[in-house]
């Protein structure tokens, strides 16, 4: 079969069929018969249909995207169909969700489909691979006529799910864990083999490639390469200092800065930064490459760290690093007013990967590498600490807090460094209560003078299959300028109103504080939070980096230990 043969019909029949059951087992049988059978008939597009499964066209880590907003995409099915922007929008809020709406609309198309293209799944990512390329003048013309050609040859069902993946929101319940189980189960590869090969290359498309195509040994030749970021390794709360020393035998203790984590990439002459989001951030901050290019000698390498805003050798609030991170303009200016220092802490590369290395190698071997500059790049500061020795790390948390930072962190010195997981081998001690990252996904007008204002917004945070579950709704902690800026931020995500109540596309982000967590039917993860206050918006990360009903079983637990 040619490669132009695979239909687009049939990954639209993937994800009903995804889409008709919640239970993950179902999913991954699912999903893993459906790569099995590309990687036979069309191994080419492999990885395309991997990311596919996932509503997305390419890795988390590449900057390439879309830039197609809900509004230029609802101009597009208006035409298509032959009716207004504003009956599209009706029948959005109607569905509460623009694949819904599509699928209804597209029923009604009115032009003649005698010459319609049967789309393939080539077409259609070829399709949006140009969207991606567009840019400069009327660029917004020419993607929205791509995709008016794309969406001409589409049936009801294929629109559907086409503006669900335009806009990264698929909704038929598959996350990474279920993709790297179904590749498993697919290519007959351990689990944990996918697993590890996924955390490597963060590129699951690359990783079902090699799965059929090498077996286990192609999977254990993926490795770590610079100009690709992989997810950062999580850390877990304390349950008390001393405790985590005492379970790691001995511990290194750092200063936890409050700022925007990076992982600084150098390939070449290349300097890259990107976030937790994997964002490439490197253009706003062009003095943090000045000075790695000052303070680490030529090599390839992958080093991470911190980057805080200081003011008398003070930092300062988190959000004036997000307006040096968004900033595109004005960028010589910026820097002189909000001014940056990196922190460095950790190294996966040096020449070769060293995150299976054990932390304290890791930590020496960065101290060898990193000439430090005073006040602009220096290391965390640490100190090791043993269960007899303990104070120490008392005394660097009250010296940490002292000089305006978060607290510390507690790393076992024997831990490799493990890419998107969270666990005990590194935990953080905090003066501050924990907090929880959580998506908006609806929200309740106000009354009064804040009747045109959404005054309460109901948050969610994800399950093991990627599915958000609603867990509170906070209304405190937004001073007149957020709920504003909130608001603005919340009316084009709308997809339904329903009286003074809307459901909206999940995309915010805030960091909600509370007094405790308890078990409540209301919401669908179980639980509830007590007194939810917003300590912030978060721009800096994103959807995949919310937190889990798992944390919160976990946080819950430990709360009932207390």
């Amino acid at each position: 079969m040619s490669k132009s043969a695979m239909m687009y019909e049939k990954l639209v029949e993937l994800y009903d069929a995804l889409d008709s059951t919640t239970k993950r087992l179902e999913k991954t049988a699912i999903l893993s018969d459906f790569l099995k059978m590309v990687g036979d008939i069309d191994p080419e597009n492999l990885p395309v249909v991997t990311l596919l499964s996932l509503g997305r066209i390419f890795p988390t880590w590449s900057e390439e995207e879309l830039g197609i907003g809900s509004k230029l995409l609802m101009k597009a099915i208006g035409l298509v169909v032959g009716v207004t922007e504003e009956e599209v929008e009706d029948q959005v809020r109607d569905s509460g969700d623009i694949g819904a709406a599509s699928q209804e609309l597209f029923k009604r198309k009115v032009q003649s489909t005698l010459f319609m293209q049967h789309l393939s799944i080539d077409k259609v990512h070829q399709n949006l691979v140009k969207i991606a390329d567009i840019s400069g003048g009327r660029s917004q013309y020419k993607k929205l006529e791509i995709l008016r050609e794309l969406l001409s040859s589409a049936s009801p069902e294929e629109a559907k799910y086409i503006t669900r993946t335009v806009l990264e929101e698929l909704r038929v319940g598959v996350g990474e864990g279920t993709l790297v189980d179904a590749i498993s189960q697919a290519f007959n590869v351990p689990k944990e083999t996918v697993d590890r090969a996924h955390m490597l290359t963060n590129d699951l498309g690359l990783v079902a490639k090699t799965a059929r195509e090498e077996g286990v040994e192609g999977l254990d030749k993926l490795t770590l390469k610079p100009g690709k970021p992989v997810k950062h390794m999580l850390a877990q709360l304390s349950p008390g200092y001393k405790e985590s020393i005492k379970e790691m035998g001995y511990a290194l203790c750092e200063t936890k800065y409050d700022g925007i984590r990076v992982q600084i990439h150098r390939e070449g002459d290349d300097i890259n930064l990107f976030t937790r989001r994997l964002e490439n951030i490197s253009n706003a901050v062009p003095e943090i490459t000045e000075y790695i290019k000052k303070s680490i000698k030529p090599a390839n390498f992958i080093v991470e760290g911190e980057i805080i805003v200081t003011k008398d050798g003070k930092p300062i609030s988190f959000q004036y690093i997000l307006q040096r991170v968004r900033r595109k303009y004005e960028i010589d200016r910026l820097r002189e007013e909000i001014p940056l220092t990196l922190y460095l802490f950790d190294v996966l590369y040096y020449e070769k990967p060293t995150l299976d290395e054990p932390f304290k190698d890791r930590r020496k071997l960065l101290e060898e590498i990193v000439e430090v500059i005073p006040g602009k790049l220096e290391l965390s500061k640490q100190v090791k600490v043993t269960p007899e020795t303990s104070d120490l790390a008392l005394n660097l948390f009250n010296e940490s807090i002292e000089e305006g930072h978060e607290g510390v962190m507690l790393k076992d010195p024997n831990a490799p460094y493990t890419p998107g997981l969270r666990g005990k081998r590194m935990v953080k001690w905090k003066a501050t209560p924990e907090t929880l990252d959580l998506v908006v996904v609806g929200g309740t007008y106000g009354k009064g003078r804040r009747a045109n204002l959404i005054g309460s917004f109901l948050l969610a945070l994800q399950d093991e299959n990627k599915e958000l579950k609603t867990l509170a709704h906070v209304a405190t902690g937004l001073d007149d300028k957020t709920l504003l800026e909130l608001s603005k931020m919340s009316e084009p995500l709308i997809t339904r109103k329903v009286g003074r109540k809307v459901e909206m596309v999940p995309s915010i982000i805030l960091e909600v504080a509370f007094s405790e967590i308890v078990k409540s039917p209301e919401y669908e993860s179980g639980y509830s939070l007590r007194f939810p206050v917003v300590k912030r918006i978060r721009t800096d990360i994103s959807i995949d980096d919310i937190d889990t009903v798992e944390r919160v079983e976990s946080m819950f637990a430990n709360m009932k230990l207390i």
